[in-house]
């Protein structure tokens, strides 16, 4: 039932398609750069690599692009949503592995310090040079492949041997480059005056919602399964940003931690999406060299290539909203990610990879994150942060603990501290404190730490019995699956899928400027209709409908763009094409009931068409003419 992917060229990730959308993307760059779409921040003061600037046509689409995720999500899936704070206690970030984990490897020219290069970005660079080079065997490029499909899974020692075998050098010069050295990607910032308090820009959205799950979980009247949404900036310190807004030091993500029992990880609408087919790239497939296969989710949950409905149910949310949003079918696939690859909290992930001039690029990523997240945060701070279900059927659970009365000694022996003293043992596993009242009748007492602080234990505080009762509630941490969405890398396959340039061989043969188009889905598009008067002659004449006319735009929620200069209409509808807006509105001396003259027509024809106007279309360049009131 399965079937392999349109055979690639070599290699595996620049395929035809990638050579395509490299072909017009400097005709594309050119288009956002002059119509303001973004452009580099700080530009008149030279520019800093990794952060951009939207421009009001940019901003639009962006913005647009957000409200259709949460109407697809937010709205459709019917989540929560929370909007926490950028700049996060280093103690939130240390209990989450960020200080410790959330580093890249780093490469520096030996001849040049101020040289740097992310050791996985490069040799993936190589591989694809080595790859191109003319005369290169199928068993080389299968080799090249391999290493390039584990380019961010390898471990320093494993670096380094790779950068051996494959001699490689710095790229500008030549020389030798350093051994590869952990570089952490977060930005570091003082709270407060005194300096004391050390945080973080933070680099994901997610912590902020997992912090705030128990209040979500009470605002939701402790009902389970439940999904928390969060869309916001995050922020990453690069060590070499490039490709635009592909990999930027502040980005826009949108994210949904969506809290499932640990085995219970079936989706109640997974029956919708079970015959979805999609381009699959799991471990075998990477790992082999070889082609993604097209797949149902229904047949890849069956045969646990993907985990569990719920995670399979999220991947299909995901396809249907890049394509919704202006993404092309063909050009979108999910990666699972290897083994050694995946993130240090993660038990399966994979990734939507959308191809563009740049390759196949990393737009999304679904990940099963299990309960780590929740699981080190209440480990942390004490808070619980578990869920609970009644049970079908009672359980019989017998239980290891510390007598009644032991306790009750505790709180004389102890005071203040009674109570560290008592939840340390009560968190201890049944063989552990086994184990440690043995000791005490043996020893007569035994010597624990807590939080720092050294405590002796009498035996007689530490009497345990066996007990055997009903339990009718599971009180349990909750798994997240967490689909995380990269707004700007999305914005760029957008607009690469979405670019073409109209009658381009007749614009080359004379010589003119080439008419580049953005088929924007009208749902994302920055202005929806674009008003024109026909010509010069027109607008003394039009400002009373103007007006009306704008207010009936505004009044429906459709962004609107006014073009009156006195370029050609031809000319202001292509202005218009490259904005992606996907109707035009032109009024005409028709419209106004006059001759071009300004005398008013009182001929049949004229009243008849008095009050209409001609709407463009933008993709079919089709023009139909109907009454102005219906337009809206």
């Amino acid at each position: 039932n399965t079937r392999v992917a349109k055979p690639p060229t070599m290699p595996i990730t620049a395929s035809d398609g990638s050579a395509k959308f490299a072909k017009a993307r400097a005709d594309l760059d050119d288009l956002i750069k002059r119509r303001f779409f973004y452009r580099q921040a700080f530009e008149i003061y030279g520019g800093v690599a990794g952060f951009y600037t939207y421009g009001p046509p940019g901003s639009a689409v962006k913005q647009n692009l957000i409200d259709m995720w949460r109407k697809h999500f937010v709205i459709e899936e019917n989540l929560m949503e929370v909007d926490d704070t950028n700049i996060m206690p280093h103690d939130v970030l240390l209990t989450s592995g960020h200080v410790e984990r959330f580093n890249d490897f780093i490469v520096k020219d030996s001849s040049d310090a101020n040289k740097f290069y992310r050791a996985d970005k490069l040799l993936e660079d190589v591989m694809d040079q080595r790859m191109a080079e003319k005369g290169v065997s199928v068993e080389f490029v299968t080799e090249l492949t391999k290493v390039k499909a584990q380019a961010d899974a390898y471990s320093r020692e494993e670096l380094i041997e790779v950068f051996k075998k494959y001699k490689i050098v710095a790229p500008e010069t030549g020389a030798e480059l350093t051994e590869p050295q952990e570089f952490n990607l977060m930005f570091a910032t003082p709270i407060g005056p005194s300096g004391n308090l050390m945080g973080y820009l933070r680099p994901e959205t997610a912590q902020g919602i997992f912090l705030n799950f128990k209040f979500c979980l009470e605002q939701n009247a402790n009902q389970m399964p439940f999904g928390i949404a969060q869309v916001g900036k995050a922020f990453r310190n690069e060590i070499a940003p490039r490709s635009g807004l592909i990999r930027q030091r502040e980005f826009t993500q949108a994210e949904i931690e969506f809290f499932v029992h640990p085995e219970l990880k079936a989706h109640a609408k997974f029956a919708d999406i079970s015959a979805l087919e999609l381009q699959l790239f799991g471990h075998p497939q990477q790992l082999a060299a070889e082609p993604p296969i097209f797949m149902t989710l229904g047949e890849a949950v069956a045969k646990g290539i993907v985990a569990n409905e719920t995670l399979a149910f999220f991947i299909a949310r995901c396809y249907t909203f890049l394509v919704r949003a202006g993404c092309l079918p063909d050009h979108i696939r999910f990666r699972q990610h290897l083994p050694d690859e995946m993130a240090h909290y993660a038990c399966d992930c994979w990734d939507a990879e959308i191809e563009m001039s740049l390759g196949w690029v990393e737009c999304v990523g679904i990940a099963d994150r299990s309960a780590y997240d929740l699981t080190v945060h209440s480990k942390a701070t004490g808070s619980s942060l578990t869920a609970q279900r009644d049970l079908p059927e009672p359980l019989i659970v017998t239980k290891f603990g510390i007598t009644k009365k032991a306790i009750a000694k505790m709180g004389k022996a102890y005071k203040k501290d009674a109570k560290r003293v008592s939840a340390y043992f009560a968190g201890l596993a049944s063989d552990e404190l086994k184990a440690l009242s043995e000791e005490a009748k043996a020893k007569g007492k035994v010597s624990v730490s807590i939080d720092g602080d050294t405590f002796e234990v009498a035996a007689e505080l530490l009497e345990c019995e066996q007990t055997t009762e009903k339990q009718h509630v599971e009180v349990y941490t909750p798994n997240v699956i967490e689909p995380s969405f990269g707004i700007d890398r999305i914005l760029t396959a957008i607009y690469e899928h979405t670019f073409y340039i109209r009658d381009a061989t007749e614009a080359a043969e004379k010589g003119k400027a080439k008419p580049g188009v953005l088929r924007f889905p009208a749902e994302i598009a920055p202005y929806k209709v674009n008003i024109l008067p026909l010509d010069a002659r027109v607008i003394p004449n039009y400002a009373a409908l103007l007006v009306e006319l704008r207010n009936d735009l505004a009044l429906h929620g459709l962004p609107y763009k006014v073009d009156e200069s006195g370029a050609g209409i031809g000319r202001r509808y292509a202005r218009a094409d490259e904005l992606g807006i996907p109707y035009g509105i032109t009024i005409d001396f028709d419209t106004l009931g006059i001759d071009p003259n300004g005398e008013a027509r009182t001929d049949p024809d004229g009243l008849k068409l008095k009050g209409t106007a001609t709407l463009r279309e933008r993709d079919s360049t089709e023009q139909i003419r109907l009454p102005l009131c219906d337009i809206p």
